[in-house]
């Protein structure tokens, strides 16, 4: 029997239904019993992360020791920037998958010094961090760009992910290679669905691929 794992979702909740599919797909399975149980709470109201820190911290706690007492042995977040709150997740006891620093492991195992990241100003900061840790260097959106990556974002979380997010994050993080970036990280949970390794001339590290991967591993 493998471990139950708990997942602290709804942020949002498109990304939190594409991560529960990753997991599912990623387990090699013969049948039903195969696959790992999974307990979600896929909570919209999270106070916004980059707006209420505090709130979103004990928020998510609450979350976390509710999984706990449903039976959840392991717990993941696939949201990069509510990562800053994570303190509040750990107080629960349990093992926490920290999607941080396995996407930033992942980014840089190829040997990559120069990456670029898509992710809100919040998950900016704690993956220049991780990949300072590193040793590699992080390159970002700034100004207008920065602006519109978060409507992009935005697009996905009202339902948009058409041709015109499609192509606005394509040119993204076409923007981040010109800037010298080596590989791309999908560093918010929004991004992968709007772009796919195919649309990124150097490797793109997705997170939430990442996370999912983790997940199997951990509680396979």
């Amino acid at each position: 029997m493998g471990k139950v794992l708990g997942v602290l979702g709804g942020m949002g909740p498109a990304a939190t239904v594409a991560f529960l599919a990753r997991v599912q797909a990623l387990t090699p399975a013969a049948g039903d019993q195969d696959h790992i149980r999974i307990i979600a709470d896929i909570n919209p109201h999270v106070p916004d992360r980059n707006r209420a820190p505090d709130a979103a911290e004990q928020t998510l706690g609450q979350m976390a020791m509710r999984l706990r007492d449903a039976g959840a042995q392991v717990l993941a977040m696939p949201c990069n920037t509510a990562h800053a709150q994570a303190a509040g997740i750990r107080k629960v006891g349990l093992p926490f998958i920290d999607m941080i620093a396995e996407t930033t492991e992942a980014a840089t195992a190829g040997g990559a010094k120069k990456i670029g990241v898509l992710a809100t100003p919040g998950g900016e900061a704690l993956y220049t961090k991780a990949l300072q840790g590193k040793g590699a260097k992080i390159v970002r959106l700034s100004g207008a760009a920065r602006e519109a990556f978060m409507s992009c974002v935005y697009a996905v979380k009202r339902g948009d992910v058409g041709e015109a997010p499609r192509t606005e994050m394509r040119r993204l993080a076409a923007l981040l290679v010109a800037g010298g970036a080596e590989a791309v990280i999908a560093g918010c949970t929004e991004v992968p669905l709007l772009l796919g390794a195919e649309d990124v001339s150097v490797p793109l590290v997705d997170s939430a691929e990442v996370l999912a991967a983790a997940c199997v591993d951990r509680c396979g």
